[in-house]
């Protein structure tokens, strides 16, 4: 199959990252890697600036300066403000100028996302009062106890409201961005600048995975293997009985593995990941919903289109024109 040229979007989305020393280096890499430039194989629709408080050499915890011009002036033009990690000594507050420029881009309408430890500065700011948010499991308790008013989740990868987002740590960032970029320009959009940075376009499963190995015992077999293999089995009919006889294991244990590595069945999985695929093949491909039914193993349109439904709440043809009306100006955006 060869895909439709992606069109281009006449003004790119403005995403402003918020620095302040020491700056953690890893969510702020995940940050620009996903919102940055990847050259002529992904269409820019994203601008990727960073500013400060206090526009000059800030320190980050890889132990280098980074010189960053623009002051906190810069979030009055952002339409994505990234606070891409936050470290300040226990107990210090994070500065009112800062809170009140989040604040105010916030109220102007600009969309608020804090990776890692930057839930803690969209705390301060009270855009978390009452919502539920993510940081690093290791930070749960403290990001609790500082600001009663959020509902801390310490499992999940990212919490998404719309307007104020939240992710766990570390490569939790990249999933959050990744997911934002699915919101904003579809799937195939976001899975392009995910085969870019060669990295899982939709990872599954809880940051509890990650926080502790039990001190004995054996450690769960990896789903790793059976995961890359179903994603190129998805025109195929498969069974659990199928993946169970793949990964040698009886059904009962592969569901049991997949509830504790991924938080979810292995049916809903593998029907997620055949979602993912139709919205990839309706915004880049003219094919018949027959056709696509077909090529992402749902059997026939009438299948197609009543799992697309419970998904999405809405129809293929629908989402398909709702698509092409967004990138071309006419939709909604």
């Amino acid at each position: 199959m060869t895909p439709r040229p992606l069109p281009k979007s006449p003004d790119p989305h403005r995403v402003v990252a918020l620095l302040g020393p020491p700056q953690p280096a890893f969510p702020l890499a995940c940050a620009s890697e996903v919102f940055g430039n990847h050259g002529p194989a992904v269409p820019a629709r994203y601008s990727f600036g960073v500013c400060t408080e206090h526009p000059g050499p800030v320190r980050t915890e890889a132990g280098y300066d980074m010189l960053v011009a623009a002051g906190l002036d810069a979030l009055e033009r952002a339409d994505t403000v990234v606070v891409p990690g936050w470290q300040q000594p226990p107990g210090a507050e994070v500065p009112p100028a800062v809170t009140e420029a989040v604040r105010r881009a916030h109220g102007r309408g600009a969309r608020i996302v804090g990776i890692c430890s930057g839930a803690f500065v969209l705390a301060a700011a009270g855009l978390l009062d009452g919502r539920r948010a993510a940081t690093h499991w290791a930070r749960a308790a403290e990001l609790a106890s500082r600001y009663p008013k959020v509902r801390v989740d310490p499992a999940v990868l990212y919490v998404d409201h719309g307007d104020i987002a939240t992710s766990a740590g570390a490569a939790a960032g990249v999933d959050l961005c990744l997911h934002l970029v699915r919101a904003d320009q579809g799937a195939a959009y976001a899975l392009r600048i995910a085969r870019q940075m060669v990295t899982s376009p939709h990872r599954e499963g809880c940051q509890l995975q990650y926080a502790e190995l039990p001190a004995s015992g054996p450690v769960g077999d990896s789903l790793a293997p059976l995961l890359d293999w179903l994603s190129g089995q998805l025109d195929q009919p498969v069974s659990v009985a199928d993946m169970a006889a793949r990964s040698r294991v009886s059904s009962r244990t592969l569901t049991r593995r997949f509830t504790e590595q991924l938080g979810i069945s292995p049916g809903r999985w593998l029907l997620d990941r055949r979602i993912a695929a139709t919205r990839a093949l309706l915004e880049e491909t003219d094919l018949p919903v027959e056709t696509i039914a077909r090529r992402v193993g749902l059997s026939s349109a009438v299948n197609l289109r009543r799992r697309f439904h419970e998904a999405l709440r809405t129809t293929p043809a629908a989402y398909r024109r709702q698509f092409r009306a967004n990138r071309t100006g006419q939709g909604v955006p």
